[in-house]
């Protein structure tokens, strides 16, 4: 089961319909080993397509950089869907890489960059295997002073 902050849910969604009609993609780090999908990071598509993504090589080996100077890993590995259902393709599958992240797919088809619903699941891809799991959104804990 994915766990994951109202917040960090609403910032996917919107980075989702903000690079509508083009794919987004992201991820969410978190402490190694915990889980706990805690820092978003929105990334460029370096494809800039409607129907594929790419993590730009750069943003993405400084971004494992920083990770591994925060002992954090890739806890969610997120992308949008724009013409199509949020599961993951082919090629999604071929390019799963983290055996332990969840991979989330947010489909944009329905409404676009538009107000409205999206659909957001989440699967745990490992050696080709695709299995849909839960996701529970919390409200985000706010800090005190």
């Amino acid at each position: 089961m994915l766990t994951l902050a109202q917040e960090t849910y609403d910032a996917i969604v919107a980075h989702a319909k903000r690079d509508h009609p083009d794919e987004a993609c992201g991820v969410v780090a978190g402490p190694e080993g915990s889980d706990r999908a805690e820092r978003f990071v929105p990334m460029v598509n370096a494809a800039g397509s409607p129907t594929f993504y790419e993590f730009d090589s750069t943003e993405l080996l400084a971004l494992y950089k920083d990770m591994d100077a925060r002992d954090e890993e890739p806890v969610v590995v997120y992308h949008s869907h724009t013409a199509t259902e949020a599961y993951p393709s082919r090629t999604d599958i071929g390019l799963a890489s983290e055996p332990n992240a969840h991979y989330v797919l947010v489909s944009t088809r329905d409404h676009g960059n538009s107000p409205g619903p999206v659909e957001f699941r989440s699967y745990r891809i490992i050696d080709g295997a695709v299995t849909e799991e839960e996701v529970t959104i919390t409200p985000t804990e706010k800090s005190t002073p």
